[in-house]
C-alpha cells in the first residue's frame, strides 16, 4: 500500500462515512470556510396564532450532531472564503456613502466628498524606494556610525525597503505610543475638523449640527516602515445626515482648507512615564485631500470602494506588519516569522506594557499589531449602511427570516471549531471552486456588456 499525507488519509475517511454528501453540503454552504465554528442546538418555528409547529431543525441528524457556520474573519491569510464575503460587504458599505444605494439617497454623489489620507510622523530614517534613499549628501554617519543614506536606488518591492538605515536612532517608543493613540489622534483631528469649519463660516460650534453634519468612513493601512496610515471618505450633509442637502457655505474647497489647518493643529499628549516622559503625538507632514466629483475622470465612489474593501482582507502576512494572532509571551515575538524591525516594535510594546502607566493601553494585548488598538475600518453613523444590516439582507434574500406570523425559538452552544486535516484540504478545494465560478460569472458579464 503506498504511502499517503495525513491530509489525503483524512479526506478519503471523510469521503467514505455515509453522511458525508450532507457534510460537503455544510461545508459548500459556509462558502468553504477554511475555520468554520461549530454548534450544536435546534431552531423550530411555530404558528403564533395556533402554536403548530411549522419548522424544526436540530442538529442531531447532522454529521458530528453539529452545524458549521463561517468564521467571519476579515484576513485572507486566515480565511480566504470570508474574506471575499468581507470584503463584498466593505464594497457596499463604502460605495453605498459615496454613490447611495442601501438605502442612502443617489444624491449623496452630488454633496462635498473628499479621500483623505492622513500619516504618521517620522520616527527615523529608513529605506526607500526610489530616489529617495539616496543619500542626501555625500558621506556623514549617525551618532552609531551608520551612512545617513545607503547609496542605492530600490525597487519598491525589496525587502529592505521600509526597514530603518539605523535601529538605534530608530524611535521604537514613539512609534507604539503614536499607534496606540491613533484612534484618539483621529476622534481629535474629527472633532477639529467639525470647529474650523464653524468658525470659518462665522458660527459657534454648538451651533454647526443645526447647518450640517459631518460623515465619514476610514481605512487604516500599515506602511512599509510598518506605520499605521490612514485613509478615509469624509462627506459634508445637511443637518439630518444623508437625506439632507449641505449649506450654501457648504463646499469641497472648504473642507479640504478644515482637514489640512486640522491635521496640523491636532495633538494626543502620552501619560507621564518616569522611563520616558510625556510625548506629543501628531500626524505626520503628509497629508493628502482631494475632492471626489461626481463627474470627473479622477478617482470615482467605485474606484475607492474597490480600494477600501481589497485592503481590509489583507492579513498581517500581506501587509509585513505584525502577525494575524495575539502573542501570548516572550517566545511568542522571538518566533514570530517578521522583519527585526518589526520584531523590535513588537518588542517595544511588551516592554512598555509592563508599565504601570501605560497599562490603560493593553500594549502586550496588542503587541500582534505593533500597539495599534483600533478596527481596520470605522465609520460614523450617518455615513451609510452597516455590516449588521448588510448581513440581515443576505438571510432575507436567503430566507433565513423571521415573519411576524410565527415564533421562533432557538438554543444553540458552541462545541468546537476548524477543521481536521483532510476536511480542510476539502474546503480549500470548495472556497476556489466558488471563487473561479464567480469570476467565470463577472467575465461573463463584462464580455456580455461589452457585445452589446
Amino acid at each position: 500500500m503506498c504511502w499517503l499525507p495525513e491530509a489525503d488519509r483524512d479526506a478519503i475517511r471523510l469521503a467514505q462515512d455515509p453522511q458525508f454528501p450532507r457534510w460537503l453540503e455544510q461545508v459548500t454552504a459556509t462558502g468553504g470556510c477554511a475555520h468554520p465554528v461549530h454548534l450544536a442546538g435546534f431552531t423550530t418555528t411555530l404558528d403564533s396564532t395556533t402554536g403548530e409547529v411549522l419548522h424544526h431543525y436540530d442538529t442531531r441528524n447532522e454529521p458530528g450532531e453539529r452545524l458549521l457556520v463561517r468564521c467571519r474573519n476579515r484576513r485572507a491569510t486566515v480565511c480566504p472564503a470570508c474574506s471575499r464575503l468581507h470584503a463584498g460587504d466593505t464594497y457596499h458599505l463604502v460605495r453605498a456613502g459615496l454613490l447611495g444605494g442601501k438605502n442612502v439617497p443617489a444624491t449623496v454623489r452630488h454633496r462635498p466628498r473628499l479621500f483623505v489620507t492622513l500619516t504618521a510622523p517620522s520616527f527615523g530614517s529608513v529605506h526607500r524606494a526610489g530616489e529617495l534613499c539616496r543619500p542626501r549628501r555625500a558621506g556623514g554617519t549617525c551618532d552609531h556610525g551608520h551612512p545617513l543614506g545607503c547609496g542605492h536606488v530600490h525597487a519598491p518591492e525589496a525587502p529592505v525597503v521600509g526597514q530603518p538605515l539605523c535601529r538605534d536612532c530608530y524611535d521604537y517608543t514613539a512609534h507604539v505610543l503614536w499607534h496606540a493613540h491613533a484612534s484618539k489622534l483621529w476622534d481629535r483631528f474629527v472633532i477639529d475638523v467639525r470647529r474650523r469649519l464653524a468658525s470659518s463660516v462665522g458660527l459657534v460650534q454648538s451651533r454647526l449640527a443645526q447647518e450640517a453634519r459631518l460623515s465619514f468612513a476610514r481605512v487604516a493601512e500599515y506602511q512599509k516602515r510598518a506605520a499605521v496610515h490612514v485613509h478615509a471618505v469624509i462627506r459634508l450633509d445637511g443637518p439630518n445626515g444623508p437625506a439632507d442637502e449641505p449649506p450654501p457655505w457648504g463646499t469641497a474647497e472648504l473642507l479640504i482648507d478644515a482637514v489640512r489647518a486640522s491635521a496640523r493643529r491636532v495633538l494626543v499628549r502620552t501619560p507621564y512615564s518616569p522611563a520616558v516622559g510625556e510625548l506629543e503625538l501628531r500626524w505626520g507632514a503628509q497629508v493628502d485631500a482631494r475632492p471626489l466629483l461626481a463627474d470627473s475622470d479622477g478617482p470615482d465612489g467605485d474606484a475607492v470602494a474597490a480600494y477600501v474593501a481589497k485592503y481590509v482582507t489583507k492579513g498581517a502576512s500581506d501587509t509585513g506588519a505584525g502577525t494575524d494572532y495575539p502573542l501570548a509571551t516572550w517566545a511568542d515575538i522571538e518566533s514570530a516569522p517578521v522583519s527585526e524591525h518589526v520584531r523590535t516594535l513588537m518588542r517595544t510594546c511588551w516592554r512598555l506594557g509592563g508599565l504601570a502607566e501605560y497599562a490603560p493601553l493593553n500594549l502586550r494585548t496588542w503587541a500582534h499589531t505593533l500597539g495599534y488598538r483600533g478596527h481596520i475600518l470605522t465609520k460614523s453613523r450617518a455615513y451609510s449602511t452597516t455590516y449588521a444590516a448588510l448581513r440581515a439582507e443576505r438571510a432575507h434574500h436567503m430566507g433565513h427570516v423571521d415573519t411576524p406570523d410565527v415564533i421562533t425559538e432557538r438554543q444553540w452552544r458552541y462545541v468546537g471549531s476548524g477543521h481536521t486535516p483532510g476536511a480542510a484540504l476539502i474546503a480549500a478545494g470548495v472556497a476556489e471552486d466558488i471563487a473561479h465560478n464567480r469570476t467565470v460569472a463577472a467575465e461573463s458579464v463584462l464580455v456580455g456588456g461589452g457585445a452589446a
